[in-house]
């Protein structure tokens, strides 16, 4: 795994009326502080990415739908420079993914549905904290194309 991303399973309790899908709570050791949450979706087969943050700490979630999300890392100094991870997010995996400032990340909708990506931010959105890079002509070394295995 990248040094600095952590993937962490998420509580489900589910019962006759439905379920609830934990987040992230101030007392999880992968809280930092609290900036904003937002809700984005994707629709199916669209990639979304690249972007870093020079600030913000991600934690992701996928309350429906699943994205596979990728992370690169290309940071100067970092024992896991240049690796590239592949985690898989969404109805099939609830889990939390913390994505720390400077690593590369992005999504694809890989269901035959939209999914609702939320991610509870360590700052508020601030347009001059984010680099996005196109995410089919770039210096990562990523294919998005869906892989027949």
């Amino acid at each position: 795994m990248i040094e600095g991303v952590v993937v962490s399973p998420r509580r489900v309790i589910a019962d006759d009326r439905g379920k609830v899908m934990h987040h992230l709570k101030a007392t999880d050791p992968e809280f930092v502080k609290f900036g904003e949450i937002y809700f984005s979706t994707i629709f199916p087969g669209i990639v979304k990415g690249w972007h870093l943050h020079k600030e913000m700490i991600i934690n992701y979630a996928v309350p429906h739908g699943m994205i596979k999300l990728v992370c690169y890392d290309d940071r100067e100094g970092s024992k896991t420079k240049g690796e590239i991870n592949e985690i898989y997010l969404g109805n099939d995996n609830h889990v939390l993914v913390k994505v720390p400032p400077f690593v590369w990340n992005g999504f694809k909708c890989v269901g035959p549905n939209a999914a609702v990506v939320a991610n509870c931010a360590s700052i508020p959105h601030d347009p001059n904290e984010i680099v996005r890079l196109d995410p089919h002509k770039s210096h990562i070394p990523y294919d998005w194309a869906t892989k027949d295995r």
